[in-house]
């Protein structure tokens, strides 16, 4: 299941004489310790390593995209908002630029002119080192677990409403738990097809099948027996990389 991460502002907007509109920064941060609270996820601290997306931006540099509210914006939708020019590792994080799309809504360029949003990525942890029992530190007063991402999987990135922290010290949060409440309430069928999986039942079938679908390679340590059970877990996974890939 993917995570998501935002941090404020996160990115900057140039504009050109022209009428240009690009956006520019880092929506990501190298070793920076920052806690996560999460119904979904739990509670513990996490820094990411040097190095963890440049395998991701490499390989599916293509399939990355730059969306509003992780397309969950009931105006823009899932529709990109800007053509990815830039995107690299460097000494601080993960820097991209991205020029706006000239159909992009003025009021979201506004608020963008006004620093009104905060920079937020989607990923799937691919390899992290985590230390469930740390010893008290500066950084970790209260010895909460610690995870540091090695390699990551990164979907997609860009600007969301940033709501305001009681700490004002806070930088980083974590909008999955926001996400995935906001994923169910636009598609309650799943909701349905989750309820089924936690009753041992299967899913309602694909209403358009592929007709000569490709063999699924197992992953290690997963069974292939027919009565092996899905779970919630499965299904949610499946789901969402379905449509995070065709986009």
């Amino acid at each position: 299941m993917s995570e998501i991460r935002a941090h404020h502002p996160g990115y900057e907007l140039r504009e050109s004489e022209s009428g240009g509109r690009t956006l520019f920064g880092h929506f990501a941060m190298f070793n920076r310790w920052a806690k996560i609270s999460s119904f979904s996820e739990g509670e513990f601290l996490e820094q990411i390593a040097p190095g963890a997306f440049r395998k991701t931006i490499s390989e599916n540099r293509d399939r990355i995209r730059a969306l509003f509210q992780h397309g969950q914006d009931p105006q823009v939708g899932d529709k990109p908002i800007a053509d990815i020019t830039e995107l690299r590792e460097d000494k601080e994080g993960v820097y991209y630029e991205a020029d706006l799309f000239p159909g992009v809504p003025e009021l979201l360029v506004d608020g963008l002119r006004s620093n009104q949003y905060g920079a937020s990525f989607r990923f799937e942890p691919v390899r992290a080192n985590m230390d469930r029992r740390p010893e008290r530190s500066e950084h970790n007063p209260d010895g909460l677990p610690e995870r540091t991402l090695k390699e990551v999987r990164l979907f997609e990135f860009g600007p969301v409403t940033f709501p305001a922290y009681a700490d004002a010290t806070a930088d980083v949060r974590s909008l999955t738990d926001w996400f995935l409440f906001e994923h169910v309430a636009r598609h309650p069928q799943e909701v349905r097809a989750l309820l089924k999986l936690d009753l041992g039942e299967s899913p309602e079938p694909d209403p358009d099948p592929d007709p000569d679908p490709a063999p699924a390679e197992p992953d290690a340590g997963t069974s292939t027996s027919g009565n092996a059970r899905r779970t919630t877990r499965d299904y949610l996974r499946e789901q969402e990389e379905v449509r995070a890939w065709q986009l």
